[in-house]
């Protein structure tokens, strides 16, 4: 899998920015002073253990949490996110790891799952489920997703498979930013490729795409911009011309923290 030529010029504003953002709950500073730039055509990807605070930033950004300190900009307005609807509605949809699906139902009516087109009008109105069908077929293929057939249960698609309707939905109902909560976590090397490519195609049609991840190879294969999160503070933040896939996989392991505990088990053994 290669990276296309999308680079945007670094005078673009970003479509959400955040700067100095921390968060917590009671006396637990779950991030400090975490900055991140999420710009049209360009992923950003977020990496840490667990622990390291990425599910805090995952709240913050699609606005189920409000933020403490620091400031939130979107498209370069300074807010306060008061709930997921605000987010989707300012553009930012959120895909979790946990997809929420009904898996009985079909492929379209997931796919429009509470956004259902109605036609007649009175006693008469009803869902438009032809143009469910259409648009869904339509949508998938745009992205280059080739399903059997949208009428069959969602439950019965692969764990990339359903994880890739998710990218098309928010790409068709015009979302600016996407945020992926480790999209590939529970897929196999075949299923995460297949995952990256669709979050790549994303990239492709404009989106401002976040990807949570611990793996930094999947990272590396599609990512813009890094920022590295440990114990909810920023470990490092760079481009993707300044670091390389191992020093980034290095950084992400815990850097001279790994080579202090590899010296330490070598002389206790």
């Amino acid at each position: 899998m290669t990276q296309t030529d999308t680079a945007v010029p670094a005078t673009a504003a970003p479509l959400v920015e955040l700067s100095g953002v921390s968060k917590r709950y009671g006396t637990v500073r779950a991030l400090e002073g975490v900055s991140l730039e999420v710009h049209p055509g360009q992923i950003t990807c977020v990496l840490g253990d667990n622990g390291a605070g990425k599910s805090t930033l995952i709240k913050i950004i699609s606005g189920l949490h409000r933020h403490d300190e620091g400031l939130l900009r979107i498209e370069g307005e300074e807010t306060r996110l008061s709930s997921p609807r605000e987010a989707l509605d300012r553009g930012i949809a959120t895909v979790y790891q946990d997809l929420a699906v009904v898996p009985l139902m079909p492929v379209w009516r997931n796919f429009f799952l509470g956004s259902e087109p109605r036609k007649g009008s009175g006693p008469f109105k009803r869902m438009d489920v032809d143009l469910m069908r259409r648009t869904t077929r339509a949508e998938l293929r745009r992205m280059g997703i080739d399903l059997r057939d949208v009428d069959q249960p969602i439950g019965t698609l692969s764990g990339g498979e359903r994880q890739c309707v998710a990218i098309a939905r928010a790409v068709h109902f015009g979302a600016k930013v996407l945020v992926l909560d480790e999209p590939t976590a529970a897929l196999g090397v075949k299923q995460s490729g297949v995952v990256l490519k669709y979050v790549a195609a994303a990239r492709d049609e404009g989106l401002g795409v976040v990807l949570i991840t611990h793996n930094p190879h999947h990272a590396y294969l599609v990512g813009d911009r890094f920022v590295l999160l440990r114990r909810g503070a920023m470990a490092g933040h760079h481009t993707r011309e300044e670091i390389t896939v191992d020093e980034l996989a290095r950084q992400m392991a815990g850097g001279s923290d790994l080579e202090d505990l590899r010296h330490e088990l070598r002389r206790v053994s």
